[in-house]
Parts: structure tokens; sequence; C-alpha cells
């Protein structure tokens, strides 16, 4: 397709070309606007609840210091994503729908499946975090008013299984949205939620600083002592490193959220605004509740510090923030779901094409409706459900996916692609300090995901599958 005199073939007919882009596909209308609303609401989720407890284990110096260099790297390697989305001019060559289309464009088919099994893996570990915090929030605000009406030292745990089958239904339904492009309105209303919790969070933490004072904090986190081995305070810094990874893992939709933009300006230069604007935005709410909430909370910091109990008054703005978080990461999920959907469905129609029940949709009710996408999408749904009610524990969880998400997926396939794309010369000044910098997020990592882990077999030893309690 060329100019608005020729035509573009689909199923229905023959359609003007001014409704297609350059790639036949109908016409992208995203903006840098809407591209920063999937950024914040893909970075600011679970992960903004545990930034207080991170802050409490790695002390002022190292928290802050931590979030900045998370944020900084964080944006570098996004920004060297953007100039990927084409290949192999960032303005002019062929687009790649999909981050795993950009590895194979530029790294080839043995990375190419590599960055499968880390992304995909990644994503589906995402699901079933998000599932456990939604329903640890939602399972907060029926404490939360049971706590106002019989008083802080009473039983009002809560089983947090009937709260998952809850939010599965609602993900079953919100599934059948059937691509990335129709998900603008979610994603402005989930980022508006992510914001207002936060805000929600600062506001409680402030309160609480100005009643009770600073509480017990330090430079170091929490001091080692008698009930605080060195040992254990070292797991829980490279937990903590985990966490903060988590916090910043978007990267690996970052393609995705780009194939939404319209072609002019080009494509690459909006997702640079949108990716500034968006972790700026990010990391700025990130200091301020990983700084409030540990000044509010000292070195007893919760896990959740909405869901924690840390704060109990005023009750109804509590139930406030964590139905904000409840609605958030059900539109987060979503955003970080949609890439594996689309990859399966991708992958199932060029398998077998001539199958219907597969390829043709129908429409119901004045929206397309397609079989295949209903069965698995549901199965996938109730499964990672499953799994989140075998496996609820949300510390050492975000901290492993942070781990395994923030080096393949964040720092080096970006970096690794970039130089393929650049053509930057193999043992250069620019080559060398890329891979410096490409080892030493692998260190990060490698370490985060041996303190996630070892928290995660502690909390096995002791825990029974579907027994979850808040």
């Amino acid at each position: 397709m060329r100019n608005g005199s020729s035509f573009s073939i689909v199923e229905t007919g023959y359609l003007p070309s001014e409704k297609f882009d350059d790639d036949g596909r109908m016409k992208r209308t995203g903006d840098w606007k809407s591209a920063s609303a999937h950024i914040i609401t893909a970075v600011i989720g679970s992960g903004v609840l545990s930034l207080a407890w991170c802050f409490a284990q790695l002390g002022w110096i190292a928290g802050s210091i931590t979030l900045a260099l998370f944020s900084v790297i964080t944006m570098f390697n996004s920004i060297l994503l953007t100039d990927c989305y084409r290949s192999p001019d960032p303005v002019t060559g062929t687009r790649n729908y999909t981050y795993m289309d950009a590895v194979k464009s530029n790294l080839g088919a043995f990375q190419y499946k590599f960055c499968g099994i880390a992304q995909y893996g990644v994503l589906i570990g995402i699901t079933i975090g998000y599932t456990t915090t939604t329903a640890i929030s939602m399972a907060a605000i029926k404490k939360s008013n049971c706590f106002h009406k019989h008083g802080h030292t009473y039983d009002c745990s809560e089983h947090n299984n009937l709260y998952m089958v809850i939010f599965a239904i609602i993900q079953i339904i919100l599934s059948q949205v059937p691509n990335f492009h129709k998900l603008s309105p979610i994603s402005v209303v989930a980022a508006i939620m992510s914001f207002s919790y936060s805000l929600i969070g600062i506001g409680l933490s402030i309160a609480k600083i100005a009643e009770n004072g600073i509480g017990q904090t330090s430079l170091t986190g929490i001091p080692v002592g008698p009930n605080f081995s060195g040992m254990e305070k070292m797991w829980r810094t490279f937990s903590a490193l985990g966490d903060v990874a988590f916090a910043y893992s978007f990267c690996f939709v970052l393609i995705e959220i780009q194939d939404t933009l319209k072609s002019s300006p080009p494509e690459n230069k909006q997702m640079k605004k949108a990716t500034i604007t968006g972790i700026t935005a990010s990391t700025v709410f990130y200091m301020l509740c990983g700084v409030l909430g540990y000044a509010a909370f000292g070195n007893d910091a919760p896990g959740n510090f909405l869901t924690g109990f840390g704060f109990y008054d005023p009750f109804w703005l509590v139930d406030i923030g964590n139905i904000c978080i409840v609605i958030h990461l059900l539109g987060a999920y979503q955003v970080l779901a949609q890439p594996l959907f689309g990859f399966v469905e991708t992958s199932s129609k060029k398998k077998w094409p001539q199958n219907k029940l597969v390829t043709q949709d129908f429409s119901l009710c004045g929206y397309d409706f397609n079989m295949f996408r209903f069965a698995w999408r549901t199965s996938y749904v109730i499964v990672t459900t499953i799994v989140a009610m075998i496996f609820p524990f949300f510390n050492d969880f975000v901290g492993l996916l942070g781990a395994c998400t923030f080096w393949p997926l964040s720092v080096y396939f970006p970096i690794e692609m970039y130089i393929s794309q650049a053509k930057i010369r193999k043992n250069s000044f620019t080559w060398i300090w890329m891979q410096i910098l490409s080892l030493a997020c692998l260190i990060v990592s490698l370490v985060a995901a041996v303190g996630s882990t070892h928290g995660l077999i502690t909390s096995v030893q002791s825990f029974k599958p579907f027994q979850s309690k808040s």
C-alpha cells in the first residue's frame, strides 16, 4: 500500500488503504500519552507495596542508591530497546510486533528461543503473583472493617482462596479483549489507580510520621543482633534487591506497547518520550513510597505496606487504597498477559490454518468472539489461579520474579540487540562498557535469585497448600 488510491484485501472485502498502516494492519492510533499509561500500568504494580520493607532491609543509603540505579539502568536499556522496534533501520525498517520478534530479527533463532522461555516464563509468574496480591488486598478490605468494628487485637484473619476465585472470574471476562490495541481504556484506568493507591500509601505514611514521629531506622537497615543473625540479614538483603528489580520490570512488554503507536512521528521517538515520562513518574512514586514508608514503620516495615496493617485508621482510606490496588492489578494482569495470549493464538493459527475453531471469529452481541481464544484464555486463568492458591508467597515470589526478569529481559537482550542493530564494533569502548554493565546486572540478578529462593524454601517448609490466610 502506497497512498490513498490503493486498496488492501481483507476477509470482508476491499477497504481504502488509509485505514491501514505500512504493514497492511489496521492503523495504529496510540500516542506517547497512551504508551506512558501502559508503562505506568506495567511498572507501578505490586512491586511498590514492598518498597518500605526493602528499605528496612537495605537502610537509607543502600535503599536510595538501589532505587536510583535500577531506575537509570531500566531507562537506559528501555531507550535502547525503542530503536529495535523496526529493523534494520529504527525509523523505516520492518516492524517487529513483539519483543521476541525483535530478538529474532537482531540476534537470530537460537537467542529467540532463549528469549521466549525467559519472557513467557516471567509473564506467567507475574500473573500468578498478581493473583496472590489482588486476593490479599481483597481480604485486607474485609479485615480493615473487622478491625474497625472489633478492635486491633481481634482475630480478623481471612482465607484468600475465595478472593482468588473472584479475581479469576473477572479475569476470564477481561481476557476476551482480543489484543493489546483494545486495552488503552483499561490501562488508563489502571494507571490512575496505581497513582491513587501510591498517593494513599504516601499520605498514610506522612500521617503516621506526624502522629508518632519517625520509626526506628538506620543507615544500614535492620541491625544484626540476638534475634537477627548476619546470615538472615544477608538473605533478606538479597531478596530486597530482587523486589526492587521486580518493581522496574516492564521491558519485556515494551515492544508490544510500541506496536500500538501511530507511525507519525516515528514510533521510536514517541516511545522514548513515553519511556522517560513513565519511568520518571514511577521512580518519584517509588522513592516516596520507600522513603516515607520506611520512615513511618522503621525496621518493622511490613512486606506489603497497605495490607500488612501498619495502618489501621482511617479504615475507609485503607479500604480505598486496597480497592485501587485491586482495580489496578485487574488491568495490569491483562497488559502482561496479552503478549502470551497473542503468541499462543498466532502460533496456533499458523499451525492449523484450516481449523475454523482456531481461526474463525463470529459476532456475539456486537463483539468478535473466537472459541479457541475463549477456551485457551479461560484455561490459562484457571491454571494460574490454582498455582497461586498453592504458592501464595508475596515478597519472596516477587523477588524471585524480579531476579529472573531483570538481567535477561531488561539488560542483556536490549543491549545485545542495540549492539547488533547499531553495528557497534566488538572490543570498542562502547561495546566494552555495555558488556561491563550487563555483567554487573547479571551478578545482581543471581544474588537476588539466591536470596529469594532461600526465602521461598523457608516459607514452603511451614506452609500447607490451599490454606492461604491473610
